[in-house]
């Protein structure tokens, strides 16, 4: 199964007058690289989270961020009744001392009471963290989501790569062909060279001819690549596309052979046709590269 590098997962959990909002993103990497932005006083959940994504993602930059926030359902202020007492009895000791003094004291109105630092808070203010269990469930809901959006992506990576496969195929028989039909024209023009060559030449040693016109065969012959891109490299992608587990390593590396064998086609062709469809066939290969480039 071929899945994506790329995905995206977000939800939002809420007890307790307090919300999770997790979000999982991942986008293409050489390997895993899972970065994570939880709050301060989660810092210990870093390494369960990590293991986790670890444990169902093979490759991708992946980011997780959890981001607290208090419900808005709360509503009115809450009295922090043991801050009241204790500034209250200041707030008494400070008249007494101030009056045996002999100094003036004003009144304190109960409105001012209430700005005291400490006394009134928002009624949502004391919220308490779920356990890690419940965090990491959470998470668990998320990740599902997060796989199956690169599960979704590499479905379309799969139909793409599929057609691409397939229109490799009659390039290559097209360039098999032509390479066929090259060989006989090739060997008359190499015949008539050598021909001209021995007329108009003294003293030349057979031996290092026939080297020669080996050599240049060798170099005009392209059975080899046509070859190994019919027989090994396009029955190999697409045993690819039907294998388990990150597959994306492997296929960029058989799409670099896929390039060198086409472009030592091109290279070693002499022929206009075949070079067209050396080229035509690059073009479907460096297509097919962008693409392989997304794939876990």
């Amino acid at each position: 199964m071929v899945n994506s590098m790329t995905g995206f997962a977000a939800q939002e959990f809420s007890s307790g007058g307090l919300v999770r909002s997790w979000e999982l993103r991942s986008v293409n990497g050489k390997g895993l690289d899972i970065r994570m932005r939880l709050p301060d006083k989660l810092g210990h959940l870093e390494g369960p989270v990590r293991e986790k994504i670890k444990a169902v993602t093979g490759r991708g930059n992946v980011t997780v961020s959890l981001r607290l926030s208090k419900e808005d359902t709360a509503s009115g202020i809450a009295i922090n009744e043991a801050a009241l007492s204790s500034m209250l009895s200041a707030l008494t000791h400070a008249r007494n001392a101030a009056e045996a003094q002999g100094l003036p004291v004003a009144d304190v109105t109960p409105a001012q009471i209430l700005t005291l630092p400490g006394v009134i808070g928002d009624a949502k203010s004391a919220v308490d963290l779920p356990e890690d269990a419940v965090l990491l469930a959470e998470l668990d809901t998320v990740l599902a989501e997060f796989l199956s959006a690169r599960a979704q992506e590499g479905l379309a990576l799969l139909d793409t790569l599929a057609g691409q496969i397939a229109q490799m195929k009659p390039l290559v028989a097209a360039a098999a062909a032509r390479a066929a039909a090259r060989h006989e024209s090739a060997a008359e023009r190499l015949k008539a060279n050598i021909n001209a060559v021995l007329e108009s030449a003294d003293g030349i040693d057979p031996d290092r001819l026939a080297q020669e016109i080996a050599v240049l065969a060798v170099k005009s012959d392209v059975t080899e690549e046509i070859d190994r891109l019919a027989n090994a490299h396009i029955p190999a992608a697409a045993d690819l596309l039907n294998a388990s587990g990150p597959i994306g390593r492997r296929f960029d590396f058989l799409m670099q052979e896929f390039n060198r064998e086409a472009n030592t086609l091109c290279s070693k062709s002499q022929d206009a046709t075949l070079t067209q469809l050396g080229l035509d066939l690059k073009v479907v290969i460096d297509q097919m590269r962008e693409q392989v480039q997304n794939v876990e």
